[in-house]
């Protein structure tokens, strides 16, 4: 029998952001990462291929990846995602050369054929090629993804939320035809139509 991949690169290239060299990875591919929020999840990580995430995250180059989104250390603010964990293993497997280069568009389907996707587990999706993530979801049973690059990537609304700041943020987004996820403050009402996600404290 022959053993499942633990994680491969879907995408090393220039971002679509800024043109500087990133890397796209897939892991939970072999069925056995189980994240306790969402489950048996595949999981991707957009990261830039030339410097380590945690460094990125202090010197700014995670631009490349996070694009304008305003919860950057850079920015002053605090993104939940904590870097030095997760996405350092993983960014510091790909440089050891332990995931493969996805072949061809069809292995990329081949590896979200049938599971949950989760489209930027870190980076925003719109740093990667549209095809690329076109082709990871297309025999999906479902997936999820936010970008804050709502703004100028229209096309990415089929595939991701809008991630919105503001409830004026989320109504611009809504009135050009996304839908939101919404940062919100505890004193703040659930506006209507919006729901508390589930995973949150509160």
């Amino acid at each position: 029998m022959t053993k499942k991949p633990s994680g491969m690169i879907i995408y090393r290239g220039p971002s679509m952001l800024d043109g500087a060299p990133i890397i796209a990875i897939a892991t939970g591919l072999d069925d056995k990462a189980r994240n306790r929020k969402t489950g048996l999840v595949v999981q991707t990580w957009i990261m830039r291929d030339d410097v380590a995430p945690h460094i990125a995250l202090k010197t700014g180059d995670d631009a490349s990846v996070c694009g304008d989104c305003q919860h950057r250390l850079i920015n002053g603010g605090a993104c939940y995602v904590r870097v030095f964990q997760a996405p350092l293993v993983v960014w510091k497997a790909a440089q050891r050369g332990v995931y493969a280069q996805a072949a061809d568009l069809d292995a990329i389907r081949a590896a979200g054929a049938n599971r949950v996707v989760r489209l930027g587990s870190y980076g925003d999706p719109a740093a990667v090629p549209l095809a690329i993530w076109e082709a990871l979801i297309s025999s999906a049973t479902a997936h999820t993804g936010y970008t804050h690059q709502w703004r100028t990537m229209p096309q990415l609304a089929a595939l991701c939320m809008a991630s919105a700041d503001s409830a004026l943020e989320a109504a611009q987004a809504q009135a050009q035809g996304w839908r939101t996820f919404r940062v919100r403050a505890p004193s703040e009402p659930v506006a209507l139509r919006e729901f508390v996600c589930p995973a949150s404290k509160e």
